[in-house]
């Protein structure tokens, strides 16, 4: 098995239990590693990690724990431990996120519910 079918093994264990369990708190969303950038050496954070790990964590306030994916171009954290960050803080995570291969439409279609998309002839999957 592949490191990433084992990824894939995992992901699909923490799927199964937020859709069995209606929690989503441990559903992940992925960020450009960028977004670091502004904790590295400030004042008052501290970032650690492992190979596959890290943590962040504020003085006197707030940590979250995130994975680091493949290539350490991109990380993953918990919805759940997304929502527990200070305001500013989720913004600033919600600017560096990224999608992984997605479709556009569907998104925009979640966003605007009842909205009239032109995206192709409808057809049958075959």
């Amino acid at each position: 098995m592949t490191s990433q079918q084992e990824s894939d093994s995992v992901f699909q264990v923490v799927v199964r239990r937020a859709l069995a369990g209606g929690d989503a708190a441990n559903l992940q969303l992925h960020f450009a590693v960028a977004l670091l950038d502004r904790y590295r050496g400030g004042a008052g954070f501290s970032l650690i990690r492992t190979d596959t790990v890290g943590r962040l964590k504020k003085a006197g306030g707030w940590s979250i724990d995130f994975g680091i994916a493949p290539g350490e171009e991109q990380i993953h954290a918990a919805v759940g431990d997304l929502l527990r960050l200070p305001e500013a803080e989720r913004e600033h995570w919600a600017f560096h996120a990224t999608a992984l291969p997605a479709s556009k439409m569907y998104l925009q279609m979640r966003l605007a519910p009842g909205s009239c998309f032109d995206d192709g002839e409808v057809r049958p999957w075959e």
